[in-house]
């Protein structure tokens, strides 16, 4: 059984000789780490990252920076909903727990950083960077890597470069980098294994993976410090930090829900269509009259996001307390949106069937991700031999383009293609547009 004075650590990644265990200090660590990640380029950077609607027009709406935003609002309700129970379970848990109170700051926190791994153009971006591998071009190192590391290469995962973003140290940017606590650190790894283990649909801890092979000696330092359950040694795979559920809750909340706003917006959905899905997660019989007093059709979805928002918000706290004992021990194996009872968990399931047939299918949608999976082939299949190779005049210029503090030291393959991988992976959706036209001579840069 994992124990909550364990699992809640103010120790920081890099900084661990500095680490102060008085838990008075340690109060104001986790909001240090959401604060570090306001103010950082990587999450900036998110604010042109598509979140389903790539480089949308005049019509504004949700990017990755926005969506990370709600998410962590959501989330640190979550968290704060928790400890409020707890509290009233046992009016001496602050004496027993000092940290306890923290659970909403370290889940806000993780939810801003939940993104920050995913390439530009979303889940088409990570396709496009696991087909190069895989049918293309870079097919011919996997000779040259070894098992464990080709894993990586064939399914790149957002996921496991958050965690890579957020501890690798980076050329010039000193040890630690956002030297984040261990506890939000783990709060993020919503697959928390290799990615040889992943994939299996089965188990939720290995739907998909949540460390590269270059992180994974960190990651099992984490692990151990926080006393997570291992569940396998090879291939390595640990039980869920309890947290995480709720950070996975905040995220499907949010865009299962934002996502029927937007696209109301993109007049993808009528009124009507996006008015039936969410009044089933109202919980309110006075909706349909209050409905009535507002004209604008806008203004209704908002009310309609707000309340099924705080359903779920409700819904979700209420499992996560409940099922405490059953996380902490590392045995619930599937999310809490799917724990949900009914008529909640079917009208998500509604609005995910929804979602994938009107929404993310959309013909424009389509066609942006798909001219955005050429541009993140292109660009791989321009740097990464340039890197590995960089023996003409042509290869030395490309090199030259890659940012210094991407540079590894290391000779060995995986090493020089993650290094292109941290570049390109990075870069916001126009940027890799500009780039590739660029590097492709579509068009001619300009000296500025």
């Amino acid at each position: 059984m994992m124990n909550w004075e364990k699992l809640l650590s103010a120790k920081r990644w890099g900084s661990e000789d500095k680490y102060n265990a008085d838990p008075a200090e340690a109060r104001s660590e986790f909001q240090r780490d959401y604060d570090r990640l306001i103010f950082s380029s990587p999450f900036r950077r998110l604010q042109n990252k598509t979140q389903v609607f790539p480089l949308p027009g005049s019509v504004f709406v949700h990017n990755r920076l926005t969506h990370s935003l709600e998410v962590a609002s959501v989330g640190k309700s979550l968290g704060r909903i928790f400890y409020n129970k707890l509290c009233a379970e046992d009016k001496d848990i602050d004496q027993k727990l000092p940290l306890i109170s923290e659970i909403g700051n370290i889940v806000s926190a993780a939810c801003l950083a939940h993104d920050l791994g995913n390439p530009a153009f979303g889940h088409s971006g990570e396709a496009a960077i696991s087909h190069y591998f895989t049918d293309d071009e870079g097919l011919k190192y996997k000779s040259e890597v070894t098992q464990e590391q080709w894993a990586d290469l064939i399914h790149f995962e957002g996921n496991a470069n958050a965690f890579r973003i957020l501890t690798h140290p980076y050329a010039g940017k000193g040890y630690g980098s956002f030297a984040l606590t261990y506890s939000t650190l783990a709060a993020i790894a919503k697959y928390p294994c290799e990615a040889i283990a992943g994939h299996n649909k089965a188990n939720i801890y290995t739907k998909k993976y949540g460390f590269f092979q270059s992180e994974q000696a960190g990651f099992q330092k984490i692990a151990t410090e926080l006393d997570l359950h291992k569940e396998s040694d090879s291939p390595l795979i640990f039980r869920r930090h309890p947290l995480v559920y709720l950070v996975e809750a905040a995220d499907d909340i949010c865009y299962n829900i934002i996502d029927l706003e937007d696209a109301h917006r993109l007049k993808i959905l009528s009124y009507q269509e996006v008015e039936t899905l969410l009044l089933q997660l109202c919980n309110d019989p006075k909706m349909p009259a209050r409905l009535q007093e507002i004209d604008d059709a806008d203004a209704k979805i908002s009310l309609l996001r707000a309340k099924s928002i705080s359903t779920l918000i409700g819904q979700c706290s209420e499992l996560f307390y409940n099922e405490q004992k059953t996380i902490l021990a590392g045995n619930l194996n599937k999310s809490l949106i799917d724990s949900m009872p009914e008529p909640y968990r079917s009208a998500m399931k509604e609005i995910e069937c929804i979602s994938v047939s009107k929404i993310y299918n959309y013909s424009s949608v389509v066609q942006i991700e798909v001219a955005g999976y050429k541009v993140i082939g292109g660009l791989l299949e321009e740097f990464v031999p340039a890197y590995l190779n960089n023996n003409n005049h042509y290869t030395r210029k490309l090199v030259e383009l890659i940012p210094k503090q991407f540079i590894t030291s290391k000779e060995d393959p995986y090493s020089k293609i993650q290094t292109v991988l941290d570049f390109v992976s990075g870069m916001t959706d126009l940027y890799a547009v500009e780039l590739f036209r660029k590097i492709k001579g579509i068009s001619f840069p300009s000296i500025t």
